[in-house]
């Protein structure tokens, strides 16, 4: 625990404008950035007596080792720039909105020939029009559904699209009426965009034109005595007006504008946004957040306003935004929004009227948000507060874990033997540093010797990182050798440097290491920090069977009460750490059975690969056949065939392939058969160990997957 007073720059330091700080803690990383009018006074209120301090703020200025500030000329470019570097750091004590990607749009892909209606996720795509957010993708699909008797757009995916094209025969969406198939040419590219655009149309609002159009259409048919059109035409019009209804008017002025409304108490914030389009409620998403440090209602707006609108512009950014309580000062974040928006942006808060009426509507939504929340037991912060000090006490620590990381062993048999990194700080998941391993230094299956390697490889990482910030020479600390090999696909280096705010991938430490088993992987996770000389950071194992928590040196373990949160923690630590380890295993294990001898050939690419197996059929038969013949395959030179011939001739199998199981023996084709079955099997998300679908390879009994761990 740092005292801020160590810190505290010199009087007269602090310049006197407008500009952005940042709080580093002892290794450089950066864990709070703030904004202010004045960087001087500003700052401090930091350094001041800590018990005047709120709770949350204590914790941040004690933990943090050195303050820094960049100047700027106006309020709206320190806006701008606090918004870009909380992007790019994420600082662990700045305001941060929660499950803010979780929520689905409904989405028109203007940018493809045949455009496509479909429920999406994430990140916006350039050419992509989206109409949301919407709390639930079935409430997108049952709008959907009730607009194709009109505006029959294209809902399939490129993969069934091209399959009808092929064979000719629309899917059964365009034998219903629901799609008006140009896969099969029954109308024209620009007749189907036409429609699209006039879906676009509808949902941004304007509805009217249709209707009225559909209705003048019923009178025709009816005046010309043509029933069945006009019956269908009925229909068409009622399934539009159950559309709106399930956006029913809530602003009668055909209003846009977004509602933004909070609900609070002292430890954390919820935050419910309504976007209305036309007068109607088109979307709400809603947030939830930790309240780092004493803020008031108008700076968790404004936080709120930068996760809305930051990566927004045009007419994502509405003319309107209605807020509880106007940031201070309000300029700045009005004038951002209408840079965003490139027109004007009224930002206030509504006194009477339907707007205030609808504002309490929001209000309700973002008081229920808030109390669903603090049932969920893992996202509670108090409830983390105390599992952290159970587990302090516990293994006598000398403070609460803010950060710990977890580590396991998974393979199969001892083949594809890897492990897993996965950290929790202040007791949540943080998947941008899970790190994972394959196991070098030996072969076979010994899972102390594993757990002693990775260990090993991951904190003699810290202390290369930690000696290049002169932390350190090499006379203190001769453990300190860079890991000169490449630990997998997630662990290379990423040549940010240290004032980056964003330590290298292994230079920030834990305060607990817990290690997946019992007493001989404890002993070797500790012989491991011995040997580089590391004393500060505990160690911890947590055995499956009965749950039981071991300490290195002990010879019995610690017994956790099963209702303690703290074995809770360790529980969901261990789980989601086994989780990661055997997801990996499982893809190095699909890749191998995957591959190929064409895999190893210098300067043959995938698509030559394929066109090589497709002229041939098989393996076998591309293996016999001459070089001549290989040349006769498009895209293939004499030099590419001499190179392939020889691969295949190294790689000719000195036995055939047999099927333990059933003693079949195998030929090529069996081989890649069963090699795309496990394809399939591993596409898509992990399997859980055991279950029906869970990957066993080719000719292995069934009992195999049990000893998958």
């Amino acid at each position: 625990m740092a005292d801020p007073s160590s810190y505290r720059p010199r009087p007269g330091e602090i310049p006197d404008s407008p500009g952005v700080y940042r709080f580093r803690d002892e290794h450089r990383r950066v864990i709070y950035v703030g904004k202010a009018k004045s960087l001087r006074q500003r700052l401090a209120n930091y350094f001041q007596d800590l018990a005047n301090l709120h709770p949350r703020t204590r914790t941040m200025v004690t933990t943090a080792a050195s303050v820094e500030w960049t100047v700027v000329s106006t309020e709206v470019e320190a806006l701008q720039l606090e918004y870009s570097w909380i992007k790019e750091y994420d600082p662990r004590f700045n305001v941060k909105y929660r499950d803010d990607k979780s929520y689905p749009y409904l989405a028109v892909t203007m940018n493809e020939e045949f455009p496509r209606v479909q429920v999406m996720r994430g990140h916006k795509k350039k050419g992509v029009r989206y109409f949301g957010p919407y709390a639930h993708a079935w409430a997108i699909r049952d709008t959907v559904d009730l607009l194709l008797r009109v505006f029959p757009v294209r809902t399939c995916s490129a993969g069934v699209f091209k399959n009808a094209t092929r064979t000719g025969r629309p899917c059964l969406l365009g034998y219903i009426g629901k799609c008006s198939a140009p896969c099969v040419e029954r109308v024209s590219p620009e007749d189907h965009r036409e429609l699209a655009e006039e879906f676009c149309d509808f949902m941004a609002g304007r509805t009217g034109t249709y209707l009225r159009r559909l209705e003048r259409q019923m009178s025709d048919a009816a005046e010309e005595m043509e029933y069945e059109r006009a019956a269908r035409l009925r229909d068409d019009i009622e399934a539009l007006k159950k559309a709106m209804e399930k956006n029913a008017v809530v602003l009668a002025d055909a209003t846009d504008a977004d509602l933004v409304a909070v609900a609070e108490d002292e430890l954390e914030a919820a935050v419910q946004i309504f976007h209305v389009r036309g007068g109607r409620v088109r979307g709400q998403r809603g947030w939830v957040t930790d309240k780092v440090e004493e803020v008031t209602t108008g700076a968790l707006v404004e936080h709120a306003l930068q996760q809305l609108y930051g990566e927004e512009s045009g007419d994502a950014v509405p003319k309107e935004v209605l807020v509880p309580a106007l940031p201070d000062p309000v300029e700045p974040v009005q004038e951002w929004l209408t840079g965003r928006r490139g027109a004007n942006v009224s930002l206030r808060v509504p006194q009477r009227g339907d707007k205030k009426a609808l504002m309490e509507t929001v209000e309700r939504n973002a008081q229920q948000s808030l109390a669903l929340h603090k049932t969920k037991r893992a996202s509670d912060l108090t409830t983390r507060s105390r599992a952290l000090e159970e587990i302090a006490d516990a293994l006598v620590l000398d403070s609460a874990p803010l950060r710990i990381e977890c580590y396991d062993i998974s393979h199969l048999q001892g083949d594809d033997v890897v492990a897993s990194m996965v950290v929790f700080e202040d007791g949540l998941a943080r998947k941008s540093e899970y790190r994972r391993f394959q196991i070098k230094g030996f072969a076979g299956q010994d899972d102390v010797r594993s757990m002693h390697e990775v260990i090993t490889r991951r904190f003699r990482r810290y202390l290369a990182e930690k000696e290049k910030t002169g932390e350190w020479g090499d006379d203190e600390n001769p453990g300190a050798v860079p890991d000169a090999s490449p630990d997998g696909p997630d662990t290379a280096r990423s040549g940010l440097q240290d004032d980056d705010g964003r330590p290298r991938k292994f230079a920030y430490p834990p305060q607990l290491v817990v290690v997946d088993g019992g007493q001989p992987q404890v002993a070797a996770a500790r012989r491991a920090l011995d040997e580089l000389g590391i004393d500060d950071i505990a160690v911890c194992g947590l055995a499956k069977r009965l749950e039981e928590v071991w300490l290195p040196d002990d010879d019995d373990p610690v017994v956790l009460p099963r209702s303690s949160e703290g074995l809770y923690l360790l529980q969901r630590v261990r789980d989601e750490a086994h989780r990661f380890a055997i997801t990996y295993q499982r893809a190095k294990r699909a890749k191998r059975f995957r591959s190929s001898p064409l895999d190893d050939v210098p300067g043959l690419g995938e698509t030559r690969r394929q066109a090589l197996i497709k002229h041939f059929g098989s393996l076998k038969k591309l293996r016999s056949a001459t070089i001549d013949e290989i040349c006769e395959v498009p895209g293939v030179g004499r030099k590419t065939a001499e190179t392939v011939a020889v691969a295949l001739a190294r790689s000719t199998p000195s036995a055939p392939a047999v099927n333990t199981a059933t003693g079949e023996i195998m030929d090529d084709v069996d081989l890649a058969d069963d090699a795309e079955d496990m394809h399939d099997a591993t596409d898509g998300d992990p399997v859980t160990p055991g279950s029906p679908g869970a990957p066993v390879p080719a000719g292995a009994p069934e009992d195999r997957r049990g000893q998958e761990r």
